[in-house]
């Protein structure tokens, strides 16, 4: 009974263990990508590989630009049927990158593996040219399909222990309702906030009044008063400049205008003047006599 006993345990363990293996072997699975270029998206965990055939013409121009002699058909004819070289693996985030240089490397390994004959004289500086050749031209972006952003403190679900408007505790070590908290308030019935000090952000203005004591000083006169001193009566020269009348204007001499007496007409006024006189003498004589 006992030996029946023991068998069963370890054959238990066994299909146990066999059974967990299994299930962990399929929970990541392979992403071939057809291009070695652009995003692959995934599982979190999965391996990502890319078929030779895509890198085929880079392979071969590496392996013509070596300069080793290598026959860069044969080494992409060789590289294409490869259709699957890992490259990378989708993270456990949103997302991630399979560098060119990463791909670069894996080219270079699955290349050398492959038991080519185009790699010419020098296979290690062959190898070389085309991993360098890979890596410039090649980049893969890996999204993780089932990733999910970690939820935020404030958000509904955020403390699954505690629900949406319960009590609990708040900063300071007081208890209350978390969901009224208004600023100010403390004790158990909300939770307490200091108030925003905004004294330190600049602000524009319109402008500064000025008093109108200082505008217009109580010794002195407004503009426009009747009882100050207008032009022409006196000399304001003595005056600050602070009580002076606006517009401390000089007159000028003009230039002659059309409307001006001329010469020619003084002249011809005097002579009929002259004229005029002397009828007045001879008229005023011949009545006399």
């Amino acid at each position: 009974m006992r030996k029946t006993l023991t068998v069963t345990a370890i054959a238990a363990f066994i299909a146990g263990g066999a059974f967990l293996s299994s299930g962990t072997a399929s929970a990541s699975q392979q992403v071939v990508s057809n291009s070695c270029t652009g995003s692959v998206t995934g599982q979190m965990g999965d391996q990502v590989a890319i078929d030779g055939a895509s890198v085929k013409t880079l392979v071969t121009n590496g392996a013509n630009n070596a300069g080793t002699l290598a026959v860069g058909s044969w080494a992409g004819d060789s590289i294409a049927k490869i259709h699957a070289i890992p490259v990378g693996q989708v993270p456990n985030a949103a997302g991630g990158e399979a560098t060119g240089a990463a791909i670069g490397k894996a080219v270079r390994t699955a290349l050398a593996n492959s038991g080519t004959w185009g790699l010419g004289f020098d296979w290690n500086k062959t190898l070389n040219s085309v991993e360098t050749t890979v890596a410039k031209a090649c980049g893969l972006t890996l999204l993780a399909g089932n990733y999910v952003a970690p939820s935020t403190p404030g958000q509904p679900g955020a403390n699954p222990g505690t629900p949406q408007g319960g009590t609990g505790t708040v900063p300071g070590g007081t208890t209350g309702n978390l969901s009224n908290l208004n600023p100010g308030t403390t004790g158990g019935t909300g939770g307490s906030a200091p108030m925003r000090d905004y004294s330190g952000i600049p602000t524009a203005t319109a402008g500064t009044a000025v008093a109108p004591g200082i505008r217009y000083p109580a010794n002195g006169t407004l503009p426009g008063d009747a009882s100050a001193p207008q032009a022409g009566q006196g000399d304001q020269s003595g005056q600050g400049a602070n009580i002076r009348d606006a517009g401390n204007a000089q007159a000028l001499a003009s230039n002659g205008a059309s409307s001006d007496v001329q010469l020619p007409m003084l002249l011809a006024v005097i002579v009929l003047a002259g004229v005029t006189a002397g009828l007045v003498r001879t008229w005023v004589l011949r009545r006399a006599s």
